[in-house]
């Protein structure tokens, strides 16, 4: 039966009346049947390519297949008469342990097609004819799983039962039944990978014994360092060398890299590498280069470059002398073709694992194709939020650890009724089965050197600007969590939620991240203070922020004034200008400032500085230390202080008692410390979402829409009531005016009479009631009313002229033509001033916003920006008449004294905006009404 031509395996319904009901993908209850129907399913949806199969008319044997992405698997068909005698190269069959995969099912469907429907009955008939050879991985030895029977009486002596006879290796039984040369045994083609994993470990063991007996004699040095290493970093070097796929997790700060660097040397040394690909974050290229020079007298090169320059990195040749190759991620995710097929390495080095934490990112599928026989993998933190991350981690350094994440789920979830993880299970468990390849050590139980550690924290009040836009963000935020409550948030809504939560966290550093305009920054009070203290002291210090504005901000207000010298490190600065802006700080006496992103904040060793200032907080406490050890590490001969600033009752505040609650989780599955059962599950997203309504200050239920329809009142209720009032009392009226009082809100409506005011008094109180009664009652813009003689009007006058009394209101508007004729005028005090004209820029940023998202047909974001815009400019309009409205809502607006500022049918189309405020010719009208107004 051979191939003459790529048979594609036709795509039809899958007859299996037996597969069960698929769960949905977000349900995690999954059983063994399940998964195989699984694979089943995409054995019938993709299209897989036999290019090879056995020759003549038995169905058993090898099949090659190629898959969509282009790979190619050989599958074994052992025996068609009994289940499960099958297996494949790939490394789902591998791991799963289901005795099968989608290539496996895409064989037997491929065997399921007519032209094979007489051979098949044949096959499963009378099985393959042949005894099979297969490993019993669970017994680390070999068994005879089909037709034992056929076995010659020599080769059957050594066996007991299915498995081999105890005292009979493996390897010995290969032999034997190589030297047989039976036609009737066929060997498994998972066989030779077996043997092949148990000769490296036989390998590793003796290689161990000899070099520590090489280095007892003096043979051989006891670590492959320039300097003495420390105990703790040897029995680390160990680890790695001879574990040949192992997971270095000193916490940060106890040399990690000069571990994995000594653990190489000796490989190479011992023979068993020639070549080493150090994958490590573009902003640490530089660290590693400088920690190879320091420690070997081995040759490196780091890859910079375009494609075609790299790809001649990678296709050097013998004479090449370079031991260490120095790469980045995203390289790995450009090259991986001409690493693996050109460069070949022997030992791959990943520093700073947890960039391949998330297993479903394009790097972490990448570098897990990375092909080569010795893997370090260096993290400090394997666990940042959820056991997900350290699977990741683990798949790439053997699969069969974990096996399948379903199994994985399986296994150390609990799950609620809809498949949805709802706590942790078995932690000891997955202790237990990392053991092997994890080696950890705390700095509490190695570090008793390091020098004392003071931790502060300075809580910062924000200015007036950093309020308003923190309470911008914060409302939005809070109509997205209240939300949340009713109901699962779409994909949108989240993606809107962390951006206002970015914001708000932007804002409690500065609105100038946001707005380059505005430069106002309370904590940059703080942080000139510990610079300056630290340039008198001889100290350098480390700034950490993890937004960039914020530091440029910092370098233009306080280092570049003061002329100290600083060093920026982002990850926007070009890969070699950073490793002169580190050595630069290293070096340089003058160079006093390191300002650094969180592109930082990772494996650089900055021992020469003793400072550390946090500008804000990470979510994550990992991350927070991990910035610390920068400073706070081995060699550091100063004691440390770390600085962290924190803006007064923000989410910045709140922020500090959940950040030691997430360590919980890391501690206990790698140190084991605390009671493993009692470790909570940090939750997914809406979790992350009900937990931040909970740390938001004063949660408010959000507005309803359409809003509350605008009543058809006057346009100005006051002006209305007085002429009215005038019809009604004629030339007994002296006049009407509206004062504002000097604190709260809200206005007194003033009559003034000629005589006799309580006669007066019943005419006038039905006429106010019917504009400003109890039930017309504005609480945000309340109106009194007094009625008054003009004698009394006088008497007043003169104490005020004569400083008998103080003017009780701080404006007054008058509201009768008389009066009108010479209105009084206001004038602003100075803060009055720029308050009124930072509402107005604000106004003046927001329609700005608005039109830019209008133009790129986003509707309902330009009608949020357009409200805000309304928002903002009846704040100015309230400050520049002194109506003492802190904040006008846009439907208030509408009801409030500040109408007057615009024609009714302009407040109509306001009207109708706020009923539909994603209406594209409405934003539009308005966008254009507002340029007039403001």
């Amino acid at each position: 039966m051979s191939v003459k031509k790529k048979s594609p395996v036709k795509k039809k319904k899958a007859r299996h009346s037996h597969a069960p009901d698929l769960p949905a993908k977000t349900d995690w209850r999954t059983t063994d049947e399940h998964e195989i129907a699984r694979r089943r399913q995409r054995a019938v949806e993709e299209d897989h390519k036999i290019v090879d199969e056995p020759d003549g008319d038995d169905l058993h044997g090898y099949y090659r297949l190629r898959s969509p992405s282009g790979r190619e698997y050989r599958v074994e068909i052992r025996d068609l008469s009994v289940a499960g005698e099958q297996s494949c190269t790939c490394t789902d069959f591998r791991i799963a342990g289901l005795g099968t995969c989608k290539h496996i099912e895409a064989v037997h469907l491929h065997l399921g097609r007519p032209k094979f429907r007489k051979l098949l009955r044949v096959a499963r008939a009378g099985g393959s004819g042949l005894a099979h050879i297969v490993p019993d991985r669970s017994a680390d030895t070999l068994r005879c799983s089909v037709g034992r029977s056929l076995l010659t009486p020599g080769l059957l002596a050594l066996f007991d039962g299915d498995r081999l006879a105890d005292g009979v290796s493996p390897e010995e039984a290969m032999e034997r039944i190589g030297a047989s040369r039976s036609r009737k045994i066929r060997v498994s083609q998972e066989v030779a990978p077996f043997l092949e994993e148990r000769a490296r470990r036989a390998e590793r063991v003796r290689l161990c014994h000899e070099y520590e007996a090489a280095v007892r004699s003096g043979d051989m040095p006891e670590s492959e360092s320039l300097v003495p290493l420390y105990p703790y970093q040897r029995e680390g070097m160990l680890h790695l060398a001879f574990g040949e796929r192992a997971l270095l997790a000193d916490e940060m700060g106890l040399g990690k890299t000069v571990q994995a660097i000594t653990a190489a040397a000796l490989l190479h040394r011992l023979g068993k590498a020639r070549r080493v690909l150090v994958v490590a974050p573009a902003s640490l290229k530089a660290e590693w280069e400088e920690q190879i020079q320091k420690f070997t007298a081995l040759d490196l090169r780091v890859v910079y470059g375009g494609a075609t320059e790299r790809q001649r990195i990678y296709s050097a040749g013998a004479d090449d002398t370079a031991f260490f190759t120095i790469t980045n991620y995203e390289q790995v995710l450009r090259d991986l073709p001409h690493i693996n097929q050109l460069f070949r390495p022997d030992v791959v080095i990943l520093d700073e694992a947890q960039r391949i934490k998330n297993w479903g990112t394009k790097t972490a599928q990448a570098i897990k194709r990375l092909r080569s026989r010795y893997a370090f993998v260096l993290t400090g933190t394997p666990i940042e939020n959820r056991i997900d991350e350290l699977y990741s981690i683990v798949d790439f350094l053997d699969p069969t650890v974990f096996g399948p994440l379903f199994r994985f789920n399986r296994e150390f979830y609990r799950l609620d009724e809809r498949g949805r993880p709802s706590g942790f299970k078995n932690l000891g468990e997955m202790h237990r089965r990392i053991a092997p390849i994890m080696l950890r050590r705390r700095k509490s139980a190695i570090e008793t050197d390091l020098p004392d550690r003071t931790d502060e924290t300075r809580f910062v009040p924000m200015s007036r600007a950093q309020k308003v836009a923190y309470g911008d963000h914060e409302y939005r935020l809070l109509i997205l969590t209240n939300l949340a409550k009713k109901r699962p948030l779409r994909k949108e809504e989240q993606d809107k939620l962390m951006r206002e939560l970015a914001m708000m966290r932007m804002c409690c550093d500065t609105v100038h991240i946001l707005d380059e305009e505005e430069r106002d920054c309370p904590k940059l009070e703080e942080i000139a203070a510990i610079v300056e203290g630290a340039v008198d002291s001889g100290a350098k210090v480390v700034i950490f922020s993890e937004w960039v504005r914020m530091l440029r901000l910092i370098l233009e207000e306080i280092l570049v004034p003061e002329e100290i010298g600083y060093a920026l490190h982002t990850g926007s600065v070009p890969q070699k200008k950073r490793r002169e802006e580190i050595r630069n700080f290293k070096t340089n006496p003058d160079c006093r400032v390191m300002l650094s992103s969180d592109a930082g904040a990772t494996g650089l060793n900055l021992q020469n500085a003793s400072i550390v200032i946090n500008c804000d907080l990470p979510w994550n406490p990992a991350k927070l230390e991990q910035r610390i050890a920068r400073v706070w590490r081995k060699h550091q001969e100063r004691p440390v202080s770390v600085y962290n600033l924190v803006s007064e009752k923000t989410i910045e505040e709140r922020m500090l008692g959940r950040l030691a609650n997430k360590q919980a989780l890391a501690d206990g599955v790698l140190d084991k410390m605390g009671k493993l059962d009692e470790i909570q599950l940090a939750g997914g997203a809406q979790s992350f979402v009900a937990k931040l309504g909970d740390m938001i200050e004063q949660p408010v239920e959000p507005k309803k829409t359409p809003p509350k329809s605008f009543s058809p009142a006057p346009t100005d209720p006051p002006r209305t009531f007085a002429d009215e009032a005038g019809a009604l009392l004629g030339e007994n009226l002296v006049r009407v005016e509206e004062r504002f009082p000097v604190e709260g809100a809200g206005s007194l409506l003033l009559v003034v009479v000629r005589r006799d005011p309580l006669l007066w008094k019943e005419k006038l109180v039905p006429l106010f009631d019917r504009f400003f009664g109890k039930d017309k009652t504005d609480p945000l813009f309340p109106v009194s009313f007094e009625l008054i003689d003009r004698h009394a009007d006088e008497a007043m006058a003169r104490m005020i002229e004569s400083g008998l009394m103080a003017a009780s209101s701080r404006s007054v508007r008058p509201l009768t033509e008389e009066a009108a004729a010479e209105p009084e005028k206001i004038v602003l005090t100075a803060e009055e001033k720029a308050a009124a004209l930072e509402a107005r820029n604000r106004a003046r940023r927001k329609h700005k916003m608005a039109g830019l998202l209008a133009g790129g047909e986003l509707w309902e974001e330009a009608g949020e920006a357009l409200a805000e815009a309304f928002v903002a400019w009846g704040g100015a309009l309230s400050v520049e008449r002194r109506l003492g409205l802190e904040t006008v809502e846009a439907l208030d607006f509408l009801r409030s004294p500040l109408a007057g500022a615009v024609e009714d049918a302009g407040r109509k189309r306001i009207e109708a905006f706020l009923g539909n405020p994603a209406d594209p010719a409405l934003v539009k009208g308005l966008i254009g009404d507002l340029d007039q107004w403001l």
